[in-house]
C-alpha cells in the first residue's frame, strides 16, 4: 500500500473515531439532562359536596337560586309543589279527629240518659230490699212467737235475699254507666289517638320536604330540573360544593412515593396563579389494579401501581376553584 493510501486510510479512520466521539458525548450528554429533569405530577383541585333532594315526589314549583350563588345554612333553596301531599293530611286529620272522639267517649262513659236509668233502677232495687227486708223481720216475730209457721218465715227470707242480690246487681249497673268504657278500652282508645297524631306528624314531615333548604353553607355548583318539571323520591336538584373543604388530588406511581407521606408538606404549583402553595398530605390510597399503571415485568422486574395522594392548603388559599390544575415536581 503506497503512502497515499495508508494516509487517506488513517484520515478515515479518525474521521469515524471523531464523529463516534461526538455521539457518544452528545448522547451521554442528553442522558444526563434528562435524569435532571424532574419528575412532573398533575393534579388538581377538588371540593367536598352534597346534594339536595327530597324525599317525596313532586313538581319543581320555584327554584330560589341560581348556579354560583353563594348560600347560607338554613336558607331556602327550592319549593315543590306536592298535591298528594296535602290529601294524605286531610286523610291523617280526619283520622286522628275520629281517635280523639272515639277516646273522648270511652272516657266520659255511658250518656246521662243512661246514667239516670241505671239509677232510677238502683232507686227501685233499694226500695224492693228495704220492704222485703220489713216483712221478713215482722215474719220473724211471728214465727218466734209461734203464729207464723217455717215455711212462711222461709218465703220472707228468700224473698229478702232476691231482693239483696237485685239491689246489688242494680248497683254494679249504675256503677258502669258512672265508669263508662273498660280500662282496657281506654288504653286502646288512647293509643289509636296516638298512632292517629304519628301519622300526622309524618305527613308534616313530608310537607316539610316540599321546602328544599341548605343545610350547610357552600355554592351552587350545579342546578338539575327546570321549574315546573318532576322530581322523584331522592332525585337530585342541585349540588351544593363547600368552599371551605377543599383539597388537591394526585394519582402517583409507588417508585414516586419515597419523600412522601401522611403530615408530609408539599411545594404544589398553582398555574393559575403562577405561584407556589403549601399542601400538607393527608390521605394515601391504593388505586387498585384498574388504576393506570406501569408494566416492568419486560425486563425482569415488577408491576408499579398507582396510588392516590390527597393534601389540604396548609393557609388559605384566596381564589382557589375546583377543577384548577396543581403541579408537583419531585
Amino acid at each position: 500500500m503506497s503512502t497515499q493510501a495508508k494516509k487517506q486510510h488513517n484520515n478515515i479512520l479518525l474521521a469515524i473515531l471523531g464523529f463516534a466521539t461526538v455521539v457518544v458525548i452528545v448522547a451521554l450528554i442528553g442522558f444526563i439532562a434528562l435524569d435532571r429533569d424532574p419528575d412532573v405530577m398533575q393534579g388538581q383541585v377538588e371540593v367536598e359536596e352534597y346534594r339536595v333532594s327530597s324525599k317525596v315526589p313532586g313538581r319543581i314549583l320555584e327554584l330560589r337560586v341560581k348556579e354560583g350563588d353563594y348560600v347560607k345554612a338554613g336558607d331556602t333553596l327550592a319549593i315543590l309543589d306536592a298535591p298528594e301531599v296535602r290529601a294524605k293530611m286531610t286523610q291523617a286529620q280526619s283520622a286522628e279527629e275520629a281517635a280523639a272522639a272515639l277516646e273522648q267517649k270511652a272516657r266520659n262513659g255511658a250518656r246521662k240518659e243512661q246514667v239516670q236509668g241505671a239509677f232510677q233502677l238502683l232507686q227501685q232495687a233499694k226500695a224492693g230490699l228495704e220492704i222485703a227486708e220489713k216483712s221478713y223481720q215482722r215474719v220473724q216475730r211471728l214465727f218466734d212467737e209461734g203464729v207464723m209457721s217455717a215455711q212462711k218465715r222461709d218465703e220472707a227470707y228468700a224473698q229478702y235475699k232476691a231482693m239483696e242480690a237485685q239491689c246489688k246487681a242494680a248497683q254494679s249497673q249504675y256503677d258502669m254507666a258512672l265508669n263508662g268504657a273498660r280500662e282496657e278500652d281506654k288504653l286502646a282508645a288512647a293509643a289509636q289517638v296516638a298512632r292517629a297524631r304519628g301519622a300526622v306528624q309524618e305527613v308534616n314531615s313530608y310537607i316539610g320536604e316540599t321546602v328544599q333548604v341548605a343545610q350547610m353553607a357552600g355554592e351552587v355548583s350545579d342546578i338539575y330540573p327546570k321549574v315546573g318539571e318532576l322530581v322523584g323520591t331522592g332525585s337530585p336538584i342541585m349540588t351544593i360544593s363547600i368552599m371551605d373543604d377543599m383539597w388537591g388530588t394526585f394519582s402517583i406511581r409507588e417508585d414516586q412515593l419515597k419523600d412522601i407521606a401522611i403530615g408530609t408538606e408539599l411545594s404544589v404549583y398553582v398555574p393559575a396563579f403562577d405561584k407556589d402553595i403549601k399542601m400538607k398530605v393527608y390521605h394515601m390510597k391504593d388505586q387498585g389494579s384498574y388504576a393506570v399503571w406501569k408494566a416492568t415485568k419486560a425486563n425482569g422486574q415488577y408491576d408499579l401501581k398507582t396510588f392516590e395522594v390527597k393534601a389540604r392548603p396548609v393557609e388559605a388559599f384566596d381564589g382557589l376553584r375546583p377543577g384548577m390544575s396543581l403541579i408537583l415536581k419531585q
